[in-house]
């Protein structure tokens, strides 16, 4: 018969954080330097994720940007496809398409987003983290540190950490701004005086400032207070999903072993060294279950094969692994749930690339100029005028040609008689629609206007034509 877990009671852990001592104020994680199987291999894959993350913006497709998102002029470049403001139900998609393959991924395998692949936990735990470990020393020594006077080791090692925090997070901070505003204009910014570029500099500064105060002071409280994943994983696991997980079947009852083996009979494998909590970033206990704040870095499950090797117990202690397979000692993943989520994200994803494929490159707007209805000429022709607006969706200048499908009715164009548009660029004008006044059978009449490009019809347009019939 299974074992229950006698820690899963929220009355002894859940009802408070690791982090916060009970009078409330902060209570300072220092986590042990951690080394074996996953941490070997965390580090490879942030290797590989930082240098993508870093040469992003340095990547063109075709001469621009791969990935770009200018919230300041509405545009994002994602993969090398731009996105417009008239695309906004493009970027919903994308939106459905990301929350419901996160909530897929969780339910099926937890947080190996946050452990593995956030850039929170990368920059915490394989950057700022390592140099602190260089420049102060293990857990302990850091915490001998701190409590020590301001003398001459203090002051040169704080000084040494602060400056390269500091040069790290003016590197992030840059590195944000790329994303935003693309490369060549975070290169202008920094080339020039403050002065030239003053909502620039801010911005370079400000982004600077906020990663310097979250990697030096914030720190694991982004996980556990600002970001909403942590509280809505509550949500999305069920007892099939898979996490860094106590087997607490084999692990109790827990108890040091001894030298005499008749001591360690109906002893559980785990030895109450409390490795597991003196390693985890996040200072909770994961031999309580599933916690909010257990962001899946693997460090307890690296510490605690060591010390099962060290006393000739099998690995695995701690490790990735559902409730039911502790208890059952079968994993299910292709539970119906998973499928459904499945079923869902294709749907999603169908629609998604279906709207790519029928997307225009060149999209118009015409409404009728306000305040007017119709003109009169002298020659017998009666006119409307209208404004259009293009915008041009690709990287390349495009020259189009706007025509009525209206028997006998012409279309004027206000100013250059061609609509040239520049890349990425967006077109307002003006034009009129000119009929003879003897062929008007109607006072307002629906009217086809085409869009060609190269001869070729791109889009068509409907309107209203208004005269009088005489």
């Amino acid at each position: 018969m299974a074992k229950k877990n006698p820690h899963l009671n929220p009355e002894t852990f859940r009802d408070s954080l690791a982090t916060v001592l009970d009078d409330g104020k902060r209570n300072w994680v220092y986590p042990k330097k951690v080394k074996g199987f996953f941490y070997k291999y965390r580090t490879y894959v942030s290797w590989v994720l930082l240098g993508i993350l870093f040469a992003g913006p340095f990547i063109k497709v075709d001469g621009r940007p791969w990935l770009l998102f200018n919230i300041f002029e509405r545009k994002f470049i994602i993969f090398g496809a731009v996105f417009w403001p008239q695309d906004t139900y493009l970027l919903i998609f994308l939106l459905l398409i990301f929350f419901v393959f996160v909530i897929l991924f969780t339910v099926a395998f937890g947080r190996v987003w946050c452990g593995w692949a956030c850039p929170q936990t990368l920059f915490m735990e394989m950057v700022f983290r390592k140099i602190e470990y260089l420049i102060e020393g293990d857990a302990n020594q850091q915490r001998a540190l701190n409590a020590q006077p301001w003398n001459q080791e203090k002051i040169v090692k704080k000084s040494i950490k602060i400056s390269v925090f500091a040069f790290i997070s003016l590197l992030i901070g840059h590195l944000m701004m790329a994303y935003l505003i693309g490369i060549e204009a975070v290169l202008e910014i920094v080339s020039s005086p403050p002065t030239a570029h003053m909502a620039g500099f801010i911005g370079l500064i400000a982004f600077s400032g906020i990663f310097m105060f979250v990697f030096t002071w914030f720190r694991e409280q982004a996980c556990l207070v600002v970001c909403p994943y942590g509280r809505l994983q509550g949500v999305m696991l069920d007892n099939n999903s898979i996490n860094v997980m106590y087997d607490y079947v084999r692990g109790e009852p827990r108890a040091p072993i001894r030298k005499n083996a008749a001591e360690n009979v109906d002893k559980g494998d785990c030895v109450d060294c409390s490795l597991c909590v003196q390693v985890c970033p996040t200072g909770i206990d994961i031999r309580n279950g599933i916690q909010m704040e257990c962001v899946n870095c693997t460090a307890c499950i690296d510490a605690c094969d060591e010390v099962m090797v060290k006393v000739d117990r099998p690995t695995g202690l701690i490790r990735y692994a559902s409730e039911n397979s502790i208890k059952q000692g079968f994993q299910k993943l292709l539970t119906g749930r998973v499928k459904s989520y499945i079923v869902v994200l294709v749907l999603l994803l169908t629609v998604f690339v279906s709207l790519i494929a029928t997307r225009d490159d060149i999209s118009a707007t015409i409404t009728r100029f306000p305040g007017m209805t119709y003109q009169e000429r002298e020659d017998g022709m009666v006119t409307n005028l209208y404004q259009i607006t293009l915008i041009n969706k690709t990287f390349e200048p495009q020259e189009v040609e706007l025509k009525s499908l209206a028997e006998g009715m012409n279309v004027e164009i206000v100013g250059a008689q061609h609509l040239v548009l520049d890349a990425q660029s967006k077109f307002e004008g003006r034009f009129f629609l000119v009929r003879n006044q003897d062929e008007v059978k109607v006072n307002q009449e629906k009217v086809e206007l085409a869009l060609f490009y190269k001869g070729e019809k791109i889009d068509e347009i409907e309107t209203n034509f208004t005269a009088p019939i005489k």
